[in-house]
């Protein structure tokens, strides 16, 4: 007996040395961020003094935000199938996507209406002068990718089932995830294991973006070399007022607006929150593209509480509906071309212009450059004399796309908190606790493996008992 409790001993003593291997993993990753940041800085320097090699070095960025948008489709996929699947009732999910179409459209029309004020009493674009070097890059700018809303909502339906995947569409592998989802979900007990299965595919393809994350500073780097070595300093001179302009809109968006509903709502403070989504952050800051940061949303998103469902719809459907950096982007720059070029628009030709952008938006979702793209493209179709304007800003609509994709990012993670709350969907204890940094995110796997049963749940079944109080 003495042998055999020495052993019990020995192996009661294990569990308690185990804390220790996450907190190493933990050191190593802020190390990966502390080499984005330098990263960054040595970009900006060899955009600024060898301009014409470090637009050659835009491949390398491009690549990296690739790599990461490979790992997208699988992750949506995963997520709401996992969500769908664990929920009880179909009724709840249906209610989930309800109520966040119905959230962005009011924030995009909240987003739309500061750009248009802000607009208005900046008039940035008077006194400038149009060559036909302008113009052309102005129609260069027009997208036929963008598609009118009918044929936009056709094409979110896939060849096939696979097709979603092998060609990286986020709405159409949204569909397929949500008909699986729902299949499973209809199939009872009998569809645990293929539950399982998923959930294991999860694990997998998390484990395998963690790798790719170790790339993110030679990505960041060769990024911001490109985007400055194009564009310079003399290129900001000029369109300084827009950009600057932009720029507090969009901190007054996310710290007022957005801030007081997550307050309001949620009792949670909106710098604590995105403190949270530092890492986020510069990932984004550093590659211009807020894609590289959507698997990373969706794993923090659960582990900080909110339902798989939730967050499983809501973060995927607002980075196709939710884009409200891209919306006052919008209101502004239209309002800049159309003063530059000497033709100001009255109030009353303003709305119908950005209301019709709202709707073209939509159909430019996914287009690379959405931004642009999507502003040429939306006075292409309702106001074509503008078009020729849209080259003014081309020049720095890449330090200008930072913005959009940080606001946009802002918008979508603090909706998803927003909608697990309206819906009961969150576990307001794990919030805080999570926040208050008790329960540390595991950068190694994306995923709560390691967690104590008692911090997160670890298997699908017991995902769903959790949430049965709440539907009752």
């Amino acid at each position: 007996m003495p042998t055999t409790s020495s052993r019990r001993a020995a192996v009661a003593s294990t569990p308690q040395t185990a804390p220790a291997a996450p907190a190493a993993r933990r050191d190593r990753t802020h190390y990966l961020y502390i080499a984005v940041i330098g990263a960054v800085v040595l970009g900006i320097a060899v955009g600024l003094i060898a301009p014409d090699f470090a637009v050659e070095l835009k491949p390398i960025g491009t690549g990296f935000v690739n790599l990461i948008k490979m790992m997208i489709s699988p992750i949506i996929f995963c997520t709401i199938v996992l969500g769908i699947g664990s929920v009880r009732k179909a009724a709840k999910v249906g209610a989930v996507g309800g109520i966040a179409l119905g959230y962005f459209l009011v924030m995009s029309l909240v987003a739309l209406a500061i750009g248009l004020v802000v607009g208005n009493v900046l008039e940035p674009g008077s006194g400038l002068a149009m060559t036909d070097a302008v113009k052309q890059a102005g129609q260069g700018q027009v997208s036929a990718e963008a598609l009118p809303p009918v044929e936009f909502v056709l094409s979110i339906i896939p060849t096939t089932m696979v097709s979603a995947f092998t060609e990286g569409q986020v709405l159409q592998t949204l569909l397929v995830a949500l008909l699986t989802g729902f299949a499973l979900q209809a199939m009872g007990a009998a569809g645990q294991p293929v539950l399982r299965g998923v959930e294991h595919i999860q694990r997998l393809v998390f484990r395998i973006l963690a790798m790719v994350m170790w790339a993110a500073p030679l990505g960041a780097f060769g990024a911001i070399a490109a985007v400055t070595g194009s564009a310079g300093l003399d290129a900001l001179k000029s369109l300084a007022v827009l950009m600057l302009g932009f720029y507090v809109t969009c901190f007054l968006f996310v710290f007022i607006v957005l801030g007081t509903l997550l307050r309001v709502v949620t009792g949670l403070n909106i710098l604590t929150f995105l403190k949270y989504l530092g890492r986020e952050f510069l990932l984004i800051l550093s590659t211009s593209s807020s894609e590289s940061a959507l698997p990373r949303l969706i794993a923090k998103m659960e582990h900080l509480g909110v339902g798989k469902s939730v967050v499983g719809i809501t973060v995927p459907t607002g980075y196709s509906f939710n884009l409200d950096g891209t919306m006052i982007y919008m209101t502004m720059a239209s309002l800049y071309i159309a003063d530059a070029m000497g033709t100001p628009m009255a109030v009353g030709e303003q709305i119908p212009l950005l209301l019709f952008l709202l709707v073209a938006s939509k159909g430019a979702a996914g287009v690379s450059g959405a931004g642009l793209a999507t502003l040429a493209g939306g006075l292409q179709s309702h106001k074509p004399a503008l078009v020729d304007g849209v080259g003014l800003i081309v020049g720095i609509d890449r330090f200008m796309s930072e913005a959009r994709a940080l606001t946009n990012f802002a918008g979508n993670a603090v909706a998803t908190v927003l909608i697990g709350t309206w819906t009961k969907e969150i576990d307001r204890e794990r919030v805080s606790r999570v926040l208050a940094g008790e329960i540390p995110f595991d950068e190694k796997t994306l995923l709560d493996d390691g967690a104590a049963p008692s911090d997160v749940p670890a298997d699908v079944p017991e995902q769903g008992g959790e949430k049965e109080p709440v539907t009752a």
